[in-house]
């Protein structure tokens, strides 16, 4: 595959590595509906593909991992249906039996940071941020998966400022409660961080690293749960009149004049 929005790359990292860049930096590398498609099918590819020991995500342009999605495809949807769908598409990179690491060069938000999320490793340079601004953007709110996968990785104090305050959060902060691996200095450091874990990983008893995902997949699967009545509660935030005014103004590009 090596469609203009998703670029796929095997082996410039060591061999084994395969490279997912999103590849729409004037939108900041915004997830289309055709993008998380083409990455549904990937990951169903990759989970039997046995010469992949790594795949790597990465935003091209060095100013976002990825910023969210595109909010246009959430008007000619079903905004509760396609979000369930989204969802199935990061299940299916969570449960990908090799190892997945997002490389992390700029912001990572919405979309992009529960990509980020759903990969078992992250790096980034020093100048990303992570967060999910959506109470001051969109006045949208996250499905309970996604929302847990955030709180499991940054930890419940940094998720609450991240979603309450609509604070982002840079690397160093990141790194410090072990939500990353490391961070690095530029672009350039970043390649070689990852393709340093990648040549490790590929050592490393395949046996082992499938074991351990599975055991540790398990145990979160019932933790991150989503809770009873979530749909129809999330059904009335997409239905209200935040959402609305939140996605009018983002296509106007206005800032949002939500309800009291």
């Amino acid at each position: 595959m090596s469609d203009d929005d998703l670029l796929i790359d095997r082996d410039r990292l060591g061999p084994g590595v395969l490279e997912v860049t999103f590849n729409r930096p004037e939108r900041r590398n915004a997830f289309t509906k055709q993008m998380y498609g083409d990455l549904r099918t990937l990951w169903e590819k990759t989970a039997d593909d046995r010469s992949v020991r790594v795949v790597v995500l990465r935003g091209a342009g060095g100013k976002a991992f990825a910023a969210g999605n595109e909010i246009s495809d959430f008007v000619e949807a079903d905004a509760v249906d396609y979000e369930n769908w989204i969802r199935e598409m990061f299940e299916r990179l969570w449960t990908l039996p090799q190892v997945t690491i997002a490389a992390v060069d700029g912001v990572a938000v919405g979309g992009g940071l529960a990509v980020a999320t759903h990969c078992d490793l992250r790096v980034a340079t020093a100048s990303s941020r992570f967060g999910y601004p959506i109470a001051r953007t969109l006045g949208n709110a996250l499905s309970g998966t996604v929302l847990y996968r955030c709180q499991a990785i940054f930890g419940e104090s940094l998720t609450r400022e991240m979603l309450l305050a609509s604070r982002l959060v840079g690397a160093d902060r990141a790194h410090g409660v072990g939500a990353l691996a490391s961070v690095v200095d530029d672009a350039t450091a970043l390649d070689a961080e990852v393709a340093d874990l990648a040549a490790g990983i590929a050592q490393a008893s395949r046996a082992t690293i499938e074991t351990t995902k599975h055991q540790l997949n398990t145990r979160a699967a019932a933790a991150e749960a989503s809770i009873e009545g979530e749909e129809e509660l999330l059904r009335e935030v997409y239905g209200g009149p935040d959402f609305a005014e939140g996605v009018r103004a983002f296509l106007a590009k206005e800032k949002p004049a939500f309800g009291s």
